[in-house]
């Protein structure tokens, strides 16, 4: 009895070193794969809606920092002290006045918005992580250290005007190949003298408006406005339909002045502001959305507007007749609408 009780002993004080030397996993496991989960969901928002401006890295050395003024925040300056996750939510939820920074309350939901906010802080402003790195073998960089001769350039390092009897030979080849390949996207990089400031033309709008009068002085004609290279200005042309009514002409003014800014002139959306819109404002020419749509459902919405889109309330700038009268236009122009 009493050997028995020894060995009882001998293998409960076993099973207490046991215990302490293997303990069992840790509750917390599970909550650190959910934070990170949270974690990751937030750099894909950041990734697709926040790096032009500020850049992979949070610290907006970007081609649209050099255009903007005040320039994009870099958020590795910053700690999680300096700024409040309040204040951060806020900013992107509605934006920053003065600023080239939009409010996103209409663009993403706020779940999304907090977790682009809480990625961001910890990230940038608390481990000062470098992201996503573009020039990767995934994104069709594969060993890009053979190109660290333009590395310089692209940084900034040397600046691109620098005179060519002033660099190595080595510096001279990283230079020529910054200039045939990397200034696309890095465009101008550093230069000492940047010289005398351009007149600003937009491209990619104006382009789609391409006009060859513009260049030769020659009268602009239709054929010269609507091309195959110019997919958006299609949608910018008015609609003739002949007969409308005293009301549908009331609509039609009221329809091109109000609504075509965002659904275009034909109704579409497909010009290019509501190409790039999201999301896309509505086709009003779909059957598909139109063919169940009523007179008093679509009042509704232009009055009252929509959440989560970019669609606005109407109800304080357009009166009830003038709703109609919109209403009565684009049933005739674009998609019959049920009474």
């Amino acid at each position: 009895m009493m050997q028995f009780s020894w060995f009882g002993g001998l293998a409960a004080a076993l099973a207490v070193q046991l215990a302490v030397a293997a303990p069992p996993p840790s509750p917390a496991a599970a909550p650190d794969a959910a934070a990170e989960a949270r974690h990751e969901a937030g750099r894909k928002i950041y990734n697709f809606r926040c790096y032009f401006c500020h850049g992979y890295s949070g610290d907006a050395k970007t081609l649209a920092s050099t255009y903007l003024a005040p320039k994009p925040r870099d958020f590795t300056r910053d700690t999680e002290q300096s700024m409040s996750r309040e204040h951060m939510v806020q900013v992107v939820r509605d934006g920053k006045a003065g600023t080239a920074m939009a409010g996103f309350a209409n663009v993403i939901p706020q779940r999304d918005i907090e977790l682009v906010v809480d990625f961001v802080r910890e990230e940038f402003m608390r481990r000062k992580a470098p992201n996503t790195r573009y020039h990767t073998a995934a994104n069709g960089w594969p060993d890009h250290e053979r190109h660290k001769v333009a590395f310089p350039f692209a940084t900034g390092e040397i600046p691109l005007d620098r005179r060519w009897e002033e660099l190595t030979p080595e510096q001279q080849r990283g230079k020529r190949l910054f200039l045939k390949t990397c200034i696309s996207c890095h465009d101008h990089a550093r230069t000492e003298d940047p010289g005398p400031v351009w007149g600003g033309r937009p491209l990619s709008y104006p382009r789609n408006h391409f006009d060859p009068g513009d260049y030769t002085g020659a009268p602009p004609t239709k054929v010269d406005a609507i091309t195959s290279a110019s997919p958006y200005k299609l949608h910018d042309v008015i609609p003739e339909v002949k007969g409308l009514t005293a009301v549908e002409k009331k609509g039609e003014k009221l329809y091109q002045a109000n609504c075509a800014f965002c659904h275009a002139a034909t109704g579409t959306g497909k010009n290019w502001i509501g190409s790039f819109m999201e999301p896309h404002p509505r086709d009003l020419t779909d059957p598909k959305f139109m063919g169940d749509m009523t007179r008093e459902r679509l009042a509704h919405t232009i009055r009252e507007g929509l959440p989560n889109t970019s669609m606005p309330a109407w109800k304080s700038v357009l009166q009830p007749d003038e709703v109609e009268a919109i209403i009565s236009y684009i049933s005739r122009v674009f998609h019959p609408v049920k009474p």
